[in-house]
């Protein structure tokens, strides 16, 4: 069975002050976490307590191959008084009752569409992917994504998932529209949660990453059922099995798309050669500018508008690279926007 690496908790005021403690005065390295109230790095593990506060509680964070032995030695004693780790499922019934799970991939990726996927877990299912390993698919190489992802469609069948796919030429018509990639997001993940829940009448409730600042971002964008079910919003939440398989299901759609678009690029011969061609994932990779350079040479701007999302500053450079500006593409490609993390 495939050992956990995310564990998350939450803290009472009085366990906050404990665990900064431990972190404060242990042999550990400082980190900098978007909206951490501190965040530290250890041997093989890293922690982080959230800096926002609700009911009292803030979210604790615990990662890595090491984060057990911090949690047994150090977390479970001397914080919460008690043993848990091992006792998942029985001391939280909530991992394995009925509820979905949504993700999402491409949100970094210069080339290819942005894909979201809100997957069903129940007790069967949960075991049947414990069994088979399932994890965030940042924990796993895209070949491994690629089978797991098939393994996981074919388990839940139709009717216990659902995707988005926002293909170059339809995200770039979007984002002119919206101008915002968190409120993209949010109507795209609002999106398969209502298609899950349309298959999937009876499960109550929906575990999503918080990709936002707030939780309104995505509550706004919530369609009927959508605003009937209960919407968790976590950080770290591919620690959820529901989003974990969510997060491999749209890995694997995003990928199968940039292998198509090589395809298209490269030709099929390509994939025969011993040392093929394909088409660099994320956006601040030198090759990721090369080749969209290259293919503007060939083909003029506006062929960045079907297999690239233009709003990337990428796209600038790209651009100026070929003698070009912003003014030679369509409308919706003269959208700017701030450099994005890659998912």
């Amino acid at each position: 069975m495939t050992q956990l690496t995310t564990y998350t908790y939450d803290l009472t005021r009085e366990q906050q002050v404990k665990v900064l403690e431990i972190m404060d005065s242990g042999n550990y390295r400082p980190r900098e976490v978007p909206y951490s109230l501190r965040a530290v790095e250890g041997d093989g593990f890293t922690a982080t307590l959230y800096s926002r506060e609700r009911h009292n509680t803030r979210k604790f964070c615990v990662q890595g191959s090491k984060a057990q032995d911090f949690i047994l030695f150090q977390l479970e004693p001397l914080v919460l008084g008690g043993a848990s780790l091992g006792y998942e499922t029985v001391l939280d019934k909530s991992l394995t009752a009925p509820h979905g799970g949504s993700d999402e991939s491409g949100k970094g990726d210069y080339f290819g569409p942005l894909c979201v996927c809100c997957a069903y877990v129940d007790e069967r299912l949960y075991d049947r992917m414990k069994e088979m390993g399932v994890k965030d698919c940042k924990q796993m190489t895209d070949k491994a994504v690629l089978a797991a992802g098939a393994s996981l469609r074919a388990l839940l069948g139709p009717d216990g998932y659902s995707v988005v796919k926002l293909g170059p030429a339809a995200y770039n018509r979007l984002y002119a529209k919206m101008r915002n990639i968190n409120r993209m997001l949010a109507w795209a993940h609002a999106t398969a949660i209502e298609e899950l829940l349309t298959k999937r009448p009876g499960c109550p409730r929906v575990v999503i990453d918080q990709f936002a600042p707030t939780e309104a971002t995505i509550l706004r964008q919530l369609k009927p059922l959508g605003r009937a079910a209960k919407i968790e919003q976590r950080h770290k939440a591919e620690s959820d099995m529901a989003v974990a398989a969510a997060s491999v299901i749209a890995r694997e759609a995003f990928l199968r798309d940039v292998a198509r678009m090589g395809e298209e690029m490269f030709g099929p011969e390509n994939a025969k050669l011993d040392s093929p061609r394909r088409v660099p994932i994320g956006s601040s990779d030198p090759r990721v500018a090369a080749l969209a350079v290259e293919m503007v040479k060939a083909n003029g701007p506006v062929w960045l508008m079907n297999h690239c999302k233009a709003h990337f500053q990428t796209t600038d450079k790209v651009l100026a690279a070929c003698g070009a500006t912003r003014a030679d593409l369509p409308p919706e490609g003269q959208v700017e926007s701030v450099k994005l993390k890659s998912s």
